[in-house]
């Protein structure tokens, strides 16, 4: 399940590292290195550590390595799905938050590749996958897919993005999870917006927020940009009172642990949504405070995450209009 040389080559060669430099770099025999970059041999722990150190990535590059126990695990798992066990989806669980993690260091370009493969395998497991541990499985699949997607939208593959969107939401709604559907109608809100359709934006969006089972955190950040669209529109009225409804769930989400699936929907994030929301209306001092209060309290791993260029873009615009 680890395609760790697929990942590791394509982010040296973004941030300019030849195979040689980097070698010499991190202190490696560069025919060691050619070897695991290739596909060839399993990187060591060490080897791993050093690479995701020198690609500022965090930890999240050695993390998508299974152990030896969790990769036999798996293999067995994805040789006979009908016996899968918790400690397969585990593993697979801990792979996918791994990729979660690049997304906020590295180019999408550079993750969506091995991103794709690992979604096609954990697919094909569900397909004949059976048990107590089905479920949660599907959770993972799903979650995978909308990963995917995201991924796929933030190049501009709309089309490719909104259909895996559409099966994650589906799979979801398959198991009842609210949070994975709100999610996927989430991702397809930010895809309208890149394509400059309030419409969408405001259906998705509110769509997303209205979704049962939804974390309250999500709401707020849904109600929020729902208004963007709403007010894009020039139904002002309409959008105001979208954000009178996040503004009721504050404490409610407040007093939460933001969900698994949407780690990153922490307070300071939602300033970021309260900003894009306030720039529509057209309130652009109040639009530049959100937008650099939730900038400045993103963690310092996540300030620079591709995702974050558009908020910055954002905070550029109601500057220049203030």
């Amino acid at each position: 399940m680890s395609d760790f040389a697929d990942l590791a080559r394509r982010a040296l060669l973004d941030s300019g590292y030849s195979m040689k430099a980097a070698a010499r770099e991190i202190n490696y025999d560069v025919a060691y290195l050619s070897r695991v970059l290739s596909g060839k041999q399993k990187p060591s722990a060490k080897l791993a550590s050093s690479l995701d150190s020198l690609l500022g990535a965090d930890g999240a590059l050695t993390a998508t390595v299974l152990g030896d126990d969790d990769s036999e695990r798996v293999q067995r798992s994805a040789a006979n799905p009908s016996r899968l066990d918790a400690g397969t989806v585990d593993a697979l669980a801990g792979v996918l938050a791994a990729y979660r993690r690049l997304d906020d260091t590295a180019a999408p370009k550079t993750v969506i590749p091995a991103t794709i493969k690992q979604m096609q395998e954990v697919t094909r497991m569900l397909r004949s996958a059976r048990g107590p541990h089905r479920d949660r499985l599907a959770e993972v699949a799903s979650e995978w897919m909308q990963f995917a997607g995201w991924m796929l939208a933030q190049v501009r593959k709309d089309s490719e993005a909104v259909r895996l969107l559409n099966d994650a939401l589906e799979l979801a709604d398959e198991i009842g999870n609210g949070t994975l559907a709100a999610q996927a109608l989430n991702f397809k809100g930010y895809i309208a917006r890149q394509q400059g359709r309030p419409q969408g934006i405001a259906r998705w969006f509110a769509a997303a927020a209205n979704t049962p089972g939804a974390h309250p955190a999500q709401r707020i950040g849904d109600y929020l940009q729902a208004a963007a669209g709403m007010a894009a529109l020039d139904q002002r009225d309409g959008a105001l009172r979208l954000v009178e409804d996040a503004e009721r769930l504050t404490d409610k989400a407040a007093a939460l642990p933001p969900p698994d699936t949407a780690y990153w929907l922490t307070p300071a994030f939602n300033r970021l949504n309260m900003g894009i929301c306030t720039l529509a209306l057209g309130r652009y001092s109040e639009a530049a405070d959100h937008l650099r209060t939730g900038l400045a309290g993103l963690p310092d791993e996540l300030r620079d995450a591709p995702w974050s260029w558009e908020h910055k873009a954002a905070l550029s615009k109601a500057l220049e209009a203030a």
